[in-house]
């Protein structure tokens, strides 16, 4: 089952259950993931992969969204912005320890020889694919900015 079926079948338990927050979300979800697979000149499915990068995005918008209501003193909003969150994050692999990500940062700094701020693009190229979902993207290159230094 992909996580696009799991998603849907999810949506109608949490229909059944009448558990508002959890429908909302994941109907959410599906509508991002329907509007990546008909961007663009021609509709196609979205495979895992592509679906955890939608999944991504929406879990950072309510990540910044939270934060956003929290300054802005708008504590039940963020409170929900969280629980969206949390439902999202469900849906996305586990996400890398520090100790994971500096691994696989000394790794690919190893494999392309890279050395000083010049060379960010080149290790980025490389752990890209390697950590998608599993981290967040500000995370990492601050983390192979700070490695290159």
């Amino acid at each position: 089952m992909g996580l696009k079926e799991r998603l849907k079948t999810d949506l109608t338990e949490a229909i059944r259950s009448r558990d508002e927050i959890t429908s909302g979300t994941i109907r959410m979800i599906l509508t991002a993931i329907t509007m990546e697979e008909v961007s663009g000149k021609e509709s196609r499915e979205l495979a895992d992969a592509e679906v955890i990068t939608v999944l991504s995005r929406e879990a950072k918008k309510r990540r910044e969204a939270a934060e956003a209501f929290d300054a802005g003193g708008r504590t039940d909003k963020a409170t929900l912005e969280r629980a969206e969150g949390e439902i999202i994050a469900k849906y996305l692999p586990e996400q890398l320890s520090d100790a994971q990500l500096n691994e696989m940062i000394k790794a690919a700094i190893a494999e392309t020889g890279a050395s000083g701020p010049s060379g960010m693009g080149l290790v980025m190229k490389i752990i890209a694919p390697k950590i998608a979902g599993k981290a967040d993207g500000g995370v990492v290159s601050a983390a192979v900015k700070a490695a290159l230094a």
